[in-house]
């Protein structure tokens, strides 16, 4: 049942909630305030999507009430398929929409652009555009609408991390409600403010960051085991008291009376969890210093012109990202790298004892649709026990019985984990990884780190996933304008080293004080004042082109397409920011010049 009332957005009281006879939720109860930022994190299939749905009013839970507050308006971003019209893209956006004034439509530009869209895409039909694009243009009518309550399910997926970077900042500033399930620690870390956790059919929540989260849940579940261990020793102890007392007859009574306070018991219990399994994938042969390199290479797509004369030098063992904006030609490096794809002049080559492994974004071919996933998996080139194949099979969330499913019957999802556990398998010692995060949780991103971690080869990623890129990266490869760029050291670092690039002009030097007046002769004093004057006039000067220079900034920022990167608005921000501290410095030197 759903009831309206006034003090929270949403309301969840004692809700219960089975699905396909599994057991979700029971007694579970959440309460959703205006400005709440909130990540929903747990297992696979503990009911996410699910809660999800029951809040949008597209499920009912089987028991207890969810109350809405009166006029509450909610908008969700479903994980895949999000429905698009046949109307433009910045129609879209603006979801049918009046704009007389023409602010609607720029905010929708600039959201657009934000999330990767070009102008030139603003009149293209968004029924036209692939399934990705599409999640994009879907999330842009969500951002631009401003629902009350926004439900983002995995929103990540689809993004590069300067679109990703950007929605974090807009999240930042969204005056509603957001509650949040991705597998980017990095991301929930910077949006919300909490962790709702969904465990043994309950939510609850976690104050502080993801890292937080997980330090209070091995507290719990240490204290509970505790609670667990002491309250065995009293049952033990209880039922020696009845054994050695129920057939005497001066104790018979107390024995009786013992028993039923062992029946009444509210008794602990552990939660079957499995424990942290180390995984230890089989190691590469080691490969020659030089791994890989592209010499002079060209590569089109018809009239774009991607490379031109690119060199490339890829060493024995080194970890890097690939990171630049949508369409800057990561992928199509990727794929001259692994040889899916042959340059337009130039050439690949490979060093010495190189085998190279290429998984690509949308992980399409080589599996065969007959065998289930277990024999797919155990086909990997490698004599490996069947125990350690279902282990690692596990971990990438193909638990118990979903090992004897069948390749053809698997989700896209399901069947991008599985080329990724054939790789980790049997992995070359070149490694070439596009989205490799996409369709996993928390603990198998965790998981595939730990593996990456112990990986001896080398290995080449595209990644939003920013707690992955800087878990792993000892190289970032900024790739921008058919050119590639390499950073030693994480992405942080990148970030750090482009910001110090951005703020290369030195920074504006404060004006002498003017010296005291001494005493001096008439003729004296007049030069001088002659060239207080000159100086005055220069100062103006210098005011009065700050001044011009400070409004080309104001009006660089009046322009919707700026935020498309918001680097680029800290950049003009702060230049405004050092324009305005010079131009009081100017205007108190001239004052004081004046006044002399």
């Amino acid at each position: 049942m759903v009831r309206l009332i006034e003090r929270s957005l949403i309301t969840l009281r004692g809700v219960h909630k089975s699905f396909g006879g599994q057991r979700l939720l029971e007694d579970a109860s959440l309460q959703i305030n205006a400005r709440d930022r909130y990540a929903l994190v747990g297992p696979n299939g503990a009911g996410k999507s699910t809660l999800f749905r029951m809040l949008l009013g597209a499920v009912e839970p089987d028991e207890g009430e969810i109350q809405l507050k009166k006029g509450v308006s909610i908008g969700c971003l479903p994980q895949e398929n999000a429905p698009v019209s046949d109307s433009t893209v910045l129609a879209e956006a603006l979801a049918g929409r009046e704009d007389g004034s023409g602010r609607l439509s720029a905010k929708a530009k600039a959201v657009l652009m934000g999330l990767g869209f070009g102008i030139s895409d603003f009149e293209r039909a968004a029924s036209s555009l692939s399934g990705g694009w599409a999640m994009r243009a879907a999330m842009a009518r969500l951002l631009v609408e401003e629902p009350d309550l926004l439900l983002l399910d995995e929103p990540t997926n689809h993004l590069d991390i300067d679109s990703l970077l950007w929605l974090q900042d807009f999240l930042g500033a969204y005056p509603g409600a957001l509650f949040i399930i991705s597998h980017d620690r990095a991301f929930i870390d910077s949006v919300c403010e909490a962790v709702v956790s969904i465990h043994d059919h309950c939510l609850k929540i976690y104050r502080g960051d993801y890292a937080d989260y997980l330090r209070e849940r091995e507290a719990e579940k240490e204290r509970l085991a505790s609670a667990w261990r002491q309250q065995q020793v009293e049952i033990a102890q209880m039922e020696d008291f009845i054994a050695r007392n129920r057939t005497r007859h001066s104790t018979a009574g107390r024995a009786q009376s013992m028993i039923k306070r062992l029946e009444k018991l509210d008794r602990i219990e552990l939660a079957a969890e499995s424990k942290t399994v180390k995984i230890r994938f089989p190691q590469p042969r080691r490969a020659g210093l030089k791994a890989l390199a592209l010499r002079d290479v060209r590569k089109s797509y018809g009239d774009v012109r991607v490379y031109d004369g690119l060199d490339f030098e890829l060493e024995r063992g080194w970890k890097m990202a690939f990171v630049g904006k949508n369409g800057a030609g990561k992928s199509t490096l990727l794929k001259l790298l692994g040889g899916v794809i042959e340059p337009d002049s130039g050439e690949r080559v490979l060093g010495l004892n190189v085998k190279v492994g290429y998984l690509s974004q949308h992980r399409l071919g080589h599996l065969d649709e007959d065998k289930t996933v277990l024999q797919e998996a155990t086909d990997s080139g490698r004599m490996l026990p069947e125990l350690t194949v279902r282990t690692v099979l596990g971990s990438f969330l193909f638990p118990g019985d979903a090992v004897y499913k069948k390749v053809e019957v698997l989700s896209g999802g399901e069947k991008s984990r599985l080329a990724l556990v054939k790789l980790l398998l049997d992995p070359p010692n070149v490694l070439l990884l596009d989205e490799p995060t996409t369709h996993l949780d928390i603990p198998s991103v965790q998981a595939l780190i730990a593996a990456l971690e112990e990986y001896e080869g080398t290995l080449c990623a595209i990644s939003h996933d920013l707690y992955f890129v800087n878990s792993l990266a000892d190289h970032i490869l900024h790739v921008e304008g058919g050119k590639a760029t390499l950073y030693p050291g994480n992405y942080e670092y990148f970030q750090r080293r482009q910001a110090q690039l951005r703020e290369g002009t030195p920074a504006p030097r404060k004006p002498a004080a003017p010296p005291a007046k001494p005493k001096e002769s008439l003729r004296e004093e007049k030069t001088k004042e002659r060239a207080r004057a000159r100086e005055a006039e220069k100062l103006r000067a210098e005011i009065s082109k700050a001044a011009s220079q400070l409004e080309a900034l104001a009006g660089k920022l009046s322009d919707p397409s700026i935020y498309a990167e918001f680097s680029r608005v800290k950049a003009i921000g702060d230049e405004m920011h050092a324009l305005q501290e010079r131009m009081g410095e100017m205007e108190a030197y001239l004052r004081r010049l004046e006044r002399v």
